[in-house]
């Protein structure tokens, strides 16, 4: 009976949601770095970060979820597909990983699931929504656009700018190793 009063209470339409949401970040974010097809791992990233833009949203954080979709999930996984098609065969599987790290890396991974969860279980009003409307009530739309293109102190433009030179010069350095790997098949 305890555990129906539970859900009677908190097992909200958003609750519902943030869990479908989280269950597909952690099944494709699963599936992104176990596959060894390195184009399927780029499509399972983008349905991760597509459920992370639904997380932004669930927030009422219209702003971040648009920039999630176009930025990461546009660009950003286009760009990977586009090195991927450019460097590597596509029929190609990934190298096989030893042993040793595959413990290190679920030695991390238990760990960091642990950390989560002892946070989860430690903040005492993770299921109450009030205090997202409260937050998502005081950001004004216009300021945040001003802070992230603003040439002030404390403002983004030189950081943005800094990353579109960073995505020019990946896709520069990928087409010079294709062009590379095409001339010594020759």
């Amino acid at each position: 009976m305890n555990i129906l009063n539970f859900l009677a209470d908190y097992m909200t339409a958003s609750n519902i949601i943030f869990f479908i949401l989280s269950a597909i970040i952690l099944i494709f974010g699963i599936l992104s770095v176990t596959t060894t097809k390195i184009l399927r791992a780029a499509t399972y990233l983008f349905f991760v970060l597509f459920a992370i833009s639904g997380l932004y949203l669930l927030l009422n954080y219209e702003f971040l979820a648009a920039v999630q979709l176009s930025v990461y999930a546009g660009g950003i996984v286009v760009l990977f597909v586009f090195a991927i098609l450019l460097v590597k065969n596509l029929g190609e599987e990934t190298e096989k990983v030893s042993c040793q790290k595959k413990l290190t890396g679920a030695i991390a991974a238990l760990s960091g699931a642990a950390i989560c969860l002892v946070t989860f279980f430690g903040y005492k009003g993770f299921f109450i929504n009030e205090g997202a409307d409260a937050i998502a009530e005081g950001i004004k739309m216009d300021l945040v656009g001003q802070t992230l293109m603003g040439t002030d102190k404390y403002q983004y433009l030189l950081p943005f700018e800094a990353s579109s030179i960073l995505l020019l010069a990946c896709i520069i350095g990928s087409v010079i190793i294709a062009k590379k790997n095409k001339e010594e098949k020759r």
